[in-house]
């Protein structure tokens, strides 16, 4: 028979574990996120939405951020609202979900506080919006000015290869999986967006570098589709 003091340390190691906060407890490793999104508009809502509902912690921000009450309050207490400041300094990632004729003032305003930040880029620049800063992405390419406007921040394009239409509709459809094309210079910046593509709803399909963004940019053939990954790796010529 077990003495007594034996049984009391057992049972006081097993109160211990349990008190234990959930991440200590979690093998994989793969605790709920904070997530600051700056733009709650359509594609920021829709996602920030989407992880809130994965159990993630999600900030919402605009520069009022009063107008976003009635949003987080329907997603209950892991939402929040802030200012885009606020929603920097709260999340483990960011996501950018503003019009592209703001990124200027987004590297004037926040370029220092995103330095060395997982950054998702959902920005699309379009003529008849962004003017000459569409001029530019269409010298460059959108990947390489997006990282010039977010400049040392770690930096993945995501998100921005359809209508949020399509992604509301699709997100955690049975199998298979709408597909979700991203890119990243960065290693563990591209693992943290596999990431959150897949608890948005979605399959994940690196296709690259920033510089291969361009394959999956507003208006090239990479763009706009509903397809599952092995189809969306197809149309894009990447290795299966």
């Amino acid at each position: 028979m077990r003495s007594e003091p034996t049984r009391r340390a057992a049972l006081a190691l097993a109160l211990g574990l349990l008190a234990l906060p959930a991440q200590a407890q979690d093998a994989t490793g793969k605790k709920p996120l904070r997530i600051g999104i700056i733009g709650a508009g359509k594609i920021g809502g829709t996602i920030g939405t989407l992880w809130v509902k994965a159990g993630h912690e999600v900030m919402f921000s605009s520069r009022h951020p009063e107008e976003l009450k009635g949003l987080v309050e329907g997603l209950g207490e892991r939402a929040r609202a802030g200012t885009p400041a606020e929603a920097i300094r709260f999340g483990e990632a960011i996501l950018v979900a503003v019009p592209y004729k703001a990124y200027p003032q987004l590297k004037a305003d926040y370029g220092e506080a995103l330095k060395g930040r997982i950054v998702l880029d959902a920005g699309n620049a379009t003529q008849a919006r962004d003017g000459d800063l569409y001029a530019e992405v269409s010298a460059n390419g959108i990947g390489a000015t997006s990282a010039k406007y977010l400049a040392d921040a770690r930096l993945v394009r995501a998100f921005n290869a359809a209508n949020y239409r399509v992604f509301e509709a699709n997100a955690n459809r049975p199998a298979p999986r709408m597909a979700v094309p991203i890119a990243a210079d960065d290693e563990a910046a591209l693992e943290m967006g596999k990431r959150l593509v897949s608890d948005a709803g979605f399959d994940p399909v690196a296709v690259g570098t920033l510089r291969d963004a361009d394959r999956f940019a507003m208006g090239s053939p990479g763009f706009g589709h509903n397809l599952s990954a092995p189809d969306l790796s197809a149309k894009l010529g990447l290795a299966p």
